[in-house]
């Protein structure tokens, strides 16, 4: 019989492997985003026509009023999408933004006066936590310039990882000979040529 084999694969053939599955998840979850999209503008489109169409006497003010409620809450979902496949982050603050303004919808639709107090304390607290999450959202630092503080710590990992690595040019992982790896203000690893060459 064959002896097993007793040495595992290089550290460096594993962080490639691994970096090609995620690429690859990436890849898969960015065309179900896209898809999602694609059927979100299409219902779009439907409810517009729709709305349109009861705009026709005889007219039907809570229907109408429904509707556009409704179209806001899916353009504000189509934008959480929009940004997700720009920044690969769900935004905190559409996200809030949606549940606020779908709460106000079944209000509106339902009545104040249909609704029972119990409903509408509920709804109520639910407001006054989503607004509390509006005003933390406003001290923790803005993700729209690419200042996430999720990916300072993924960066601060891969300069440790990067410093545990004694000698770039004998890494077989880096392709540039001769190049520091900095990450920009993205987190977007990028090969900079020493300026001592």
């Amino acid at each position: 019989m064959h002896d097993p084999l007793t040495s595992s694969p290089p550290n460096w053939y594993e962080q490639v492997k691994r970096n090609r599955i995620v690429r690859a998840l990436e890849t898969i979850q960015d065309l179900f985003i896209i898809s999602l999209c694609v059927g979100l503008f299409a219902f779009m489109a439907i409810q517009l026509r729709e709305m349109f169409l009861e705009l026709l006497p005889p007219l039907d003010f809570p229907g109408v009023t429904s509707d556009i409620l409704f179209l806001l809450i899916l353009v504000e979902l189509f934008r959480l999408l929009i940004i997700y496949l720009q920044e690969q982050r769900v935004s905190i603050g559409v996200a809030v933004e949606v549940s606020i303004v779908s709460v106000l919808r079944e209000v509106i639709v339902r009545g104040v006066l249909e609704t029972s107090w119990v409903q509408i304390l509920a709804a109520c607290a639910f407001l006054i936590v989503m607004a509390g999450l509006l005003i933390v959202r406003m001290y923790l630092p803005p993700t729209f310039d690419g200042i996430d503080p999720e990916k300072q710590l993924s960066l601060r990992y891969k300069k440790q990882t990067l410093r545990q690595v004694p000698d770039s040019n004998n890494n077989p992982l880096n392709p540039y000979p001769n190049t520091v790896t900095v990450a920009d203000k993205m987190g977007h690893l990028e090969p900079i040529t020493n300026a001592t060459d």
